[in-house]
């Protein structure tokens, strides 16, 4: 047992280090990966306050540069839609993430995206879509949404829910939680389920009039997701979810439990964000 597992450790030891950053393969640049896709998350861009999911424009652009200077290529959603369906994708594929539908995406890395042509999709909370200031952090209202996709094709908006971005006063996620009811006791079954999907459905005909292509994919609020709220999902449309689970995007994936890499820590910088790519690709399971 400990020889078998001394041969894997061996195996993806030699394989991070011919795949390794800074190794170029004969003919061309290296390529770490194929049939895969790095997606990654970001939420918000401040170049004053800092945060545990904020960073600086300076770092978001250091990121995106340093990616591809190593031969990493950018794909929009309606790629990753097409690679989850069989399709073919470059090597070295990513998908860029932002969720929640801070107006910062489009103050400060919208410009960015645009500059270096990098597609992206903000998964947005469409609640306050018509009153875009009255949230702590300001919000993208629809103007500034219809002026990106307007500009850049490649930039897309997708549902992070509508009004279940918050929880339940006992704590639990608004997605997967009965709601206490003022009477006494719980939502039953059919008020929750109900309550589920006419919210998921409300967030997709609000950004139908705004996107450029389909409107079918969603990121957990928080992350959090079980079966029951799966179907549910399902049932009102959506096809793809992005969860919070740290890992690479196969084609064999569960299309409402995609894996996605958090580059939008103050904690990743230039370099690391491909060595946190490496290590999701290589990393030997005991």
């Amino acid at each position: 047992m400990l020889r078998r597992y001394g041969l894997l450790w061996l195996i993806s030891i030699l394989s991070v280090l011919f795949l390794a950053p800074g190794f170029v393969h004969s003919g061309g640049p290296s390529v770490y990966y194929t049939d895969k896709v790095a997606v990654l998350a970001y939420h918000h861009i401040d170049d004053d306050q800092r945060g545990d999911v904020t960073i600086t424009s300076k770092r978001f652009r250091e990121q995106l540069r340093d990616l591809r200077n190593r031969g990493y290529h950018f794909i929009t959603l309606r790629e990753f839609r097409s690679f989850m369906k069989g399709g073919s994708i470059p090597p070295n594929s990513v998908l860029v993430t932002f969720d929640d539908g801070y107006e910062s995406f489009y103050t400060k890395a919208f410009p960015i995206l645009k500059e270096m042509r990098v597609p992206a999709v903000n998964f947005v909370i469409t609640e306050d879509l018509d009153h875009p200031d009255r949230t702590l952090i300001p919000t993208l209202s629809r103007e500034q949404i219809r002026r990106m996709i307007s500009e850049m094709k490649e930039i897309e908006v997708e549902c992070h829910s509508d009004s279940l971005h918050g929880r339940t006063p006992d704590g639990g996620p608004l997605l997967t939680t009965k709601l206490p009811l003022a009477e006494g006791g719980f939502e039953s079954d059919e008020q929750f389920e109900r309550r589920i999907v006419s919210d998921t459905r409300r967030s997709l005909d609000k950004l139908s009039t705004l996107n450029d292509g389909p409107i079918d994919a969603y990121a957990y609020p928080f992350g959090a997701y079980n079966l029951r709220s799966i179907e549910l999902l399902r049932q009102a449309g959506i096809q793809y979810a992005f969860t919070t689970q740290s890992g690479m995007a196969e084609r064999g994936n569960d299309p409402f439990q995609i894996p996605r890499i958090n580059a939008g820590s103050p904690y990743v910088r230039m370099n690391s964000l491909n060595n946190m790519i490496i290590h999701k690709l290589y990393r030997v399971s005991p």
